[in-house]
């Protein structure tokens, strides 16, 4: 419970409500003088670049939301799947596509008190498309002067600059960076599921924040894993292109309930949304109904990914 609240308070300085402006314009800022969230240039976010994306990289023909655009990632395929837990009941998740296991670097801030800075947004230095981009960011704990004012520092340089005392803790949480006015709506638990600020380069990013449990990196200081067994229309073949994710996950006939089983969900200690993929024979489909038949399956290939698919419902 003590850890919960604390996490609870390191997430507090982030809620804050988004706003529809989309200027992209670059400031000269001066770390003397704060920066006002409502008012600054919105970063361009495009999560479905060639050097973003990795199974979900927009083409001419799939549709795939544009530079910027929102996503409504409640519209199902290709964003939300029905799967089953290991029990072999219903669950659906998001999918936010590949994901490493090396969380990248938030800082949260705080005073001498350990309060969370009043209307200071967090701080993040890369976004989709950069190397070393991540949805899965690890707190880092900033405490600041007396007479810091909140938004004085929006960038990660100034920040390694100012010489306040920076805790890198093994707190991990997963928070996709999106563009401004995308919405996903579900989660497993009561949380806010609408858009946080924070701060890249002096300008303003948007990002969910899923808390459907805490994730601790330990001194590996990595993003734990846990398994999912797939299946696929057309079971992967390196000559054809168009199989394995290309083909999409194999469906019951005229629903969207896929055999895809998790060997976690959000109550057990071992649970993490970052999952390793392991394909099973599509022949076997109809005799995968939980975990259990899943491990009696043909494995094609384990490990053959790992993707970012936080659980938002639970049957």
């Amino acid at each position: 419970m003590r850890k919960r609240i604390f996490f609870l308070a390191l997430l507090f300085v982030s809620f804050l409500a988004c706003n529809n402006d989309d200027d992209n314009m670059s400031v000269v800022h001066s770390v003397e003088t704060p920066l006002d969230p409502a008012t600054a240039p919105r970063v361009s976010i495009d999560r479905f670049s060639m050097n973003a994306g990795t199974l979900m990289v927009r083409t001419a023909s799939n549709g795939l939301p544009e530079a910027n655009e929102p996503i409504n990632f409640d519209m199902g395929e290709p964003f939300l799947t029905q799967g089953l837990a290991p029990n072999g009941n219903l669950v659906r998740y998001y999918n936010f596509d590949v994901q490493s296991t090396v969380p990248a670097p938030i800082y949260l801030f705080f005073d001498s008190e350990g309060n969370p800075v009043e209307g200071q947004i967090n701080i993040i230095d890369v976004v989709p498309g950069d190397t070393g981009y991540n949805d899965f960011w690890q707190v880092n704990r900033v405490t600041v002067s007396d007479s810091y004012v909140a938004n004085t520092i929006t960038n990660e340089a100034d920040l390694l600059a100012s010489n306040f005392n920076i805790e890198m803790t093994s707190t991990i949480v997963n928070c996709p960076v999106v563009p401004e006015g995308s919405t996903a709506t579900m989660r497993v638990n009561s949380e806010d599921d609408s858009l946080h600020m924070g701060w890249y380069k002096d300008q303003v990013v948007f990002y969910f924040s899923f808390f459907e449990k805490i994730l601790d990196g330990g001194t590996s200081n990595m993003v734990p894993l846990s398994p999912i067994f797939v299946s696929f229309n057309l079971n992967p073949d390196p000559d054809n292109s168009e199989s394995g994710p290309a083909s999409g996950f194999l469906t019951e006939i005229g629903t969207s309930q896929t055999h895809n089983v998790i060997a976690s969900v959000p109550q057990d200690d071992f649970y993490s949304p970052l999952w390793s993929v392991n394909v099973y024979d599509n022949t076997d489909f109809e005799n995968v109904g939980d975990l259990a038949s899943a491990g009696m399956a043909t494995i094609l290939a384990t490990g053959v990914a790992t993707v970012n698919c936080p659980v938002v419902f639970m049957e």
